[in-house]
């Protein structure tokens, strides 16, 4: 059980950290940690901070069923990726029409988020993916799909490898998204798995301001490291 995200995010920093630096010698240059609002990017911030690495986020929402929302067909980012679980809107008989708009109207809401959040915090360059290994944060991960659709907009960024990385995952996300990525570095991962608040004392949502702080807080970090290192 962990107290809050922060909580989260600094035991989930020590574990990568422990299992990046046992594959070889840590090259803080070699990553980007890239956090999914809202939740994943208080956890994000952590793990830049252990690897001394640029903080990013991208934006990825989940498309809800008709009639249940919570429940994700698929998911779409900011770069445009659609996933979609086709055997479940075979099942669940959803019409492709539905499917359109969502898609549509999603991807206009995650680019607006995005374009805020980004703005918002001063940011103006971000760091490039190509090429190098991209570590993907979320607070838990139940379904999967918005971090599949994640995985693959780093791809189509150009990421050289593409790492996942949770506080807590239920195995059906972990088996979807072993075809997705490289490697992922999970300490938790549950057959027995009803909401990823059940794993937390404090889950309440995490706003705007929250995830403009973070993104912040990493820069402005980052500077003065660099600063301190030049004199």
């Amino acid at each position: 059980m962990f107290r809050n995200r922060q909580h989260a995010g600094f035991l989930l920093a020590r574990h990568v950290l422990r299992v990046i630096s046992q594959e070889q010698q840590l090259d803080p240059s070699q990553f980007i940690v890239v956090g999914l609002p809202r939740g994943g990017v208080s956890v994000a911030l952590e793990i830049a901070r252990s690897l001394n690495s640029p903080l990013d986020l991208l934006v990825s929402k989940k498309i809800g069923a008709p009639d249940q929302p919570e429940l994700a067909i698929g998911a779409v980012t900011s770069d445009g990726i659609v996933t979609l679980n086709h055997e479940l809107i075979r099942v669940l008989g959803i019409a492709k029409l539905y499917i359109e708009s969502q898609k549509e109207f999603l991807i206009s809401k995650t680019r607006a988020f995005e374009e805020h959040w980004l703005n918002s915090a001063g940011i103006k360059e971000r760091p490039s993916m190509r090429n190098r290994r991209v570590i993907i944060v979320d607070d838990g991960i139940a379904t999967g799909m918005t971090a599949v659709a994640a995985a693959q907009s780093a791809r189509q960024r150009g990421a050289g490898e593409v790492i996942v990385t949770t506080p807590v995952m239920s195995n059906s996300a972990y088996v979807l998204l072993k075809k997705e990525c490289d490697q992922i570095i999970a300490p938790n991962v549950l057959f027995d798995f009803a909401a990823i608040g059940q794993f937390y004392l404090d889950f309440d949502q995490v706003e705007d301001e929250e995830v403009i702080r973070a993104l912040r807080q990493a820069r402005e970090e980052r500077l003065h490291k660099q600063d301190v290192a030049v004199t």
